[in-house]
């Protein structure tokens, strides 16, 4: 199986207690589909974000937007088409999903 990254990003300052739970509930919606979630994580707010360019450091994201990078999880799925099923699953109340291919780095993390 391929991994891939699911990016989320949201717009809505608050998730509810509901979507919270379908994340909650999302690994095991995978599964019964045939993929896995190996990782994931939420990120704290963009506002505790600290953005480096060359020897700049920037309080804050670097950009922007009305949606921000809230979280991330590696998903293993056949293929693209299947990764992409199972990414439409990620519930979101105003953003959406981004999914990349990872390369992996022989020993890197050794």
């Amino acid at each position: 199986m391929t991994q891939y990254a699911v990016m989320i990003f949201e717009g809505a300052d608050e998730l509810p207690p509901e979507v919270l739970e379908a994340h909650g509930a999302l690994p095991g919606r995978v599964a019964e589909l045939g993929g896995k979630i190996v990782a994931g994580m939420a990120l704290q707010p963009a506002g505790t974000a600290t953005t480096i360019r060359g020897d700049l450091l920037t309080d804050g994201p670097f950009l922007e937007s009305k949606e921000g990078l809230a979280g991330v999880f590696v998903l293993e799925a056949r293929d693209l088409d299947h990764a992409l099923a199972l990414a439409k699953l990620t519930p979101v109340v105003k953003g959406g999903v981004e999914v990349r291919p990872l390369i992996g780095f022989s020993g890197a993390m050794d």
